[in-house]
């Protein structure tokens, strides 16, 4: 099934996962989508390591979805440090299982740049144009409500976004803490004439030094009142429950405000993204 058509039909509601790499990690991922699954949620995300790090597991843990046929995977795929014939060497296999969702990124740049392989798509919107012109597939793409880290200006970000989202089915974003930085995006495209989905993605806090580790990467910023919320509990399951309740009640706003879904970054980890999702009263199984 396709996220565009899913989206036409109503709000959808997905979790992803990142592949594994090692035995025990690719156990802990099957117990956690086989914890999921039940839950009936729209779609499963995989994500892919810079520079096609994870690219052959990342293709294994879809394909595998794919042909599982319970839930639909979506295969993220960047282009940096990518050639014409990689990416569609890999969207053949893809197209062969039967995967027809693509999120297509920009990747990140090595620290190291003579790693850096040869690239024919120096952005997202090189390869969503490719994916367009050449493969049958719904296609989104990434959307950052507090700008991209790498981004000169919030206008600059906003302009590269919805030339994206003209070419695109539909975004989702980086997670982030409060809901006016999504409603501002949201108008932000409008007002640019771009009123495609944009799907909010939701992170549950589980651990306090990893979140303000990836918060950083992405360019999230960490409100002063969690952070005062958080410092109040060290045991690692208060601060699972104070995750789940911020989680619970940032998916009620975002629902409230009209968001076509939510999107869950599980970690691999399924109790917390379980509860927040029963807390909004989305599980049927």
């Amino acid at each position: 099934m396709r996220i565009a058509e899913l989206l036409a039909h109503g709000r959808t509601f997905s979790f992803e996962f990142f592949p594994p790499k090692t035995d025990e990690a690719q156990a802990q991922l099957a117990a956690t989508i086989a914890d999921l699954a039940p839950l009936k949620p729209s779609f499963f995300s995989v994500t892919y390591g810079a520079l096609g790090s994870t690219r052959s597991r990342t293709r294994d843990v879809v394909v595998g979805l794919a042909r599982s046929g319970v839930v639909p995977p979506m295969a993220h795929l960047t282009c940096v440090g990518h050639t014409r014939s990689d990416i569609d060497l890999l969207l053949g296999e893809y197209k062969a299982a039967g995967v027809e969702n693509i999120l297509a990124l920009g990747g990140d740049l090595p620290e190291d740049l003579s790693t850096l392989g040869p690239s024919e798509f120096n952005y997202a919107l090189d390869l969503v144009e490719h994916l367009r012109a050449t493969f049958d597939v719904s296609i989104g793409v990434a959307a950052h409500p507090e700008v991209h880290p790498r981004s000169p200006s919030r206008e600059s970000d906003r302009r590269h976004l919805a030339e994206k989202l003209r070419r695109a089915d539909f975004a989702m974003t980086q997670f982030f803490f409060e809901v006016g930085h999504y409603t501002r995006l949201v108008d932000e495209l409008a007002a640019l004439g771009v009123h495609k989905p944009i799907v909010p993605g939701i992170m549950p806090v589980t651990n306090k030094g990893q979140i303000v580790r990836m918060a950083q990467m992405s360019g999230a910023a960490i409100p002063g009142w969690l952070t005062e919320r958080l410092a109040k509990f060290d045991d690692p399951a208060d601060v699972r429950r104070v995750g789940v309740e911020v989680a619970t009640q940032l998916g009620n706003e975002l629902l409230v405000a009209g968001a076509p879904g939510l999107h869950f970054y599980t970690l691999n980890r399924s109790t917390a993204t379980r509860e927040v999702y029963t807390n909004l009263g989305l599980a049927q199984g």
